[in-house]
């Protein structure tokens, strides 16, 4: 039987790292106990915080960095009234190209945008690598030594993944050149966008990106 107590550690260590939190940083915590628990402990006492949570506006979530406090996305609409900062928007083309490595990586851009048709602004690449979606994961032994894309831990917190596995299956797909209108289709809060970077409030072709679900005592990024 999970003591009472480690849960309701974990419930304070989720609510207030407003981060995922991952299985060795909550055995870390514990060090110096006399009955510190180990990692299966931690991971019962997680699944018991997450039965108590269910019916609440609460919920814990598992990503690629750990275990996460979030608020049910039904609920997020209303509650991001409370963060005057409105999220940041992309563009269908930012989300295109995204997808495209998330699913081909490792993929160089001149892939991607063979596979699109026209070509990838600078400003793509750096606003997916200043968000730590996407980084540099090696160099295609070819003239010029292209550099290969892959998505990062970060991109699957972000889209509230544990893995890449956990992305929308696309076997029905038997071509990328002709995608469906948003590969990201399922993932939450991720709608589709039309053209260009980052754009600014306002303009209606644009998809807002949010970090899923609102952490228990803070705003998105």
């Amino acid at each position: 039987m999970i003591r009472d107590d480690l849960v309701l550690y974990v419930e304070a260590a989720l609510l207030s790292a407003g981060r995922p939190v991952a299985v060795d940083e909550f055995v870390a915590m514990f060090e110096g106990w006399d009955d510190a628990p180990g990692r299966d402990a931690i991971r019962d006492a997680v699944t018991v915080l997450a039965e108590r949570w269910r019916g609440r506006s609460l919920e814990v979530s598992e990503v690629a960095s750990g275990f996460r406090a979030q608020i049910r996305k039904e609920f997020s609409p209303t509650i991001s009234a409370l963060w005057q900062e409105r999220p940041a928007r992309y563009s269908r083309a930012l989300l295109e190209t995204l997808a495209l490595i998330a699913y081909r990586q490792p993929v160089s851009r001149g892939e991607i945008e063979e596979v699109r048709g026209v070509s990838v602004s600078s400003s793509i690449m750096k606003t997916m690598i200043e968000r730590e979606w996407v980084r540099v994961v090696g160099h295609r032994e070819t003239p010029g030594r292209p550099a290969l894309y892959g998505t990062t831990k970060h991109f699957l917190d972000t889209f509230n993944l544990k893995s890449l596995e956990a992305l929308p299956p696309l076997a029905e797909l038997k071509e990328l050149e002709d995608p469906p209108p948003d590969l990201f289709t399922g993932i939450p809060d991720v709608p589709g966008a039309e053209e260009g970077g980052p754009e600014s409030p306002g303009t209606s072709s644009a998809a807002p990106v949010p970090d899923p679900g609102t952490n228990g005592n803070a705003g998105t990024d």
